[in-house]
């Protein structure tokens, strides 16, 4: 086969012989690079045109590891946020334990102060109001079982402050009423005689006796019964060297026949402290403590005082 070539310009045409095996290869060098030039051009569009996709599958499959490790880092804040809760349960609980504590605690104290059984309830909070402020919604929420169970905790503790300080105030009121008032004997010693008409011991006649005489080795202590102010220490006719108190509750305690006197007029005595030693002073046929009880600016039998006890 021959292809004859024929130029436009009127040249001479030009012939070439398929023959030719040099032709040949030369024709088929230049066919092999068109179509590598062909394949090259088709190879580039392809290309240019599923690059953004193989990008977009890349940023996927990132996506993709991104939510896994979110997902496992949810799933850990979720345990510990678990953890968290059941300490936080235990912890509520451990203080609801204290907090039934505290109310038989509460109960007991009321009991042994002899408070008015219907004063203090436990059970109930004490009425109170007021105008509610608020400060706006909370950053954060608790589930709603176990916020209101530390709601009701707090308004318990709350409730039982309030009960305990009263009582508190109670109980110390009483403490002092009680430490006003006269109770016990003044001296380690028995009756030797008794509050009432008696026979004097001096003539035998029928006579009163305003106090109770309690028999004591000589220079027993003699302690103040109740707590006062000394109004007098000196020597009575009759009385021999005495000490009164005067209790500010309408109470005031005598203390004669004695020794030695301890504290002088303008003293502040407390319950049980030394006032005096006992002895046979005044009218009197032996060491003893001569012990009166005034109320209300009269003399009341002390053997109700004396057997009582705080």
């Amino acid at each position: 086969m021959q292809i004859i070539l024929v130029s436009r310009a009127g040249k001479v045409p030009r012939t070439l012989d398929l023959a030719n095996q040099r032709l040949r290869w030369r024709v088929l060098g230049i066919g092999a690079a068109v179509v590598l030039a062909f394949a090259s051009v088709g190879a580039g569009v392809a290309l240019a045109v599923a690059s953004p996709r193989d990008r977009a599958l890349a940023e996927i499959n990132t996506l993709h590891q991104q939510v896994k490790q979110q997902d496992k880092q949810l799933g850990d804040l979720r345990e510990d946020a678990h953890r968290q809760l059941d300490a936080l349960a235990a912890k509520l609980g451990q203080l609801q334990a204290q907090a039934t504590r505290l109310n038989a605690l509460g109960e007991r104290l009321a009991q042994v102060g002899k408070l008015d059984n219907g004063e203090f309830n436990f059970d109930q909070p004490p009425p109170v109001g007021g105008v509610e402020v608020t400060t706006g919604s909370s950053a954060f929420a608790l589930p709603q079982t176990l916020d209101i169970s530390i709601d009701q905790l707090a308004s318990q503790f709350d409730t039982q402050q309030a009960q305990l300080s009263a009582m508190q105030s109670l109980l110390l009121n009483a403490r002092i009423d009680s430490d006003l008032k006269p109770t016990g004997m003044p001296a380690d010693g028995y009756i030797s005689s008794y509050f009432g008409v008696r026979a004097d011991p001096f003539d035998g006649r029928s006579a009163r006796h305003t106090g109770l005489d309690i028999a004591v080795p000589f220079g027993s202590e003699v302690h103040t019964v109740a707590e006062g102010m000394v109004t007098y220490a000196g020597v009575r006719s009759g009385y021999g060297n005495v000490v009164e108190i005067d209790h500010g509750n309408g109470y005031m305690t005598r203390y004669a026949h004695n020794s030695k006197l301890l504290v002088h007029p303008g003293e502040h005595v407390r319950v049980g402290d030394e006032i005096a030693e006992a002895g046979s002073t005044g009218r009197s046929t032996g060491p003893h403590v001569h012990f009166e009880v005034w109320y209300n600016g009269r003399v009341v039998n002390p053997l109700a005082y004396v057997k009582n006890h705080r």
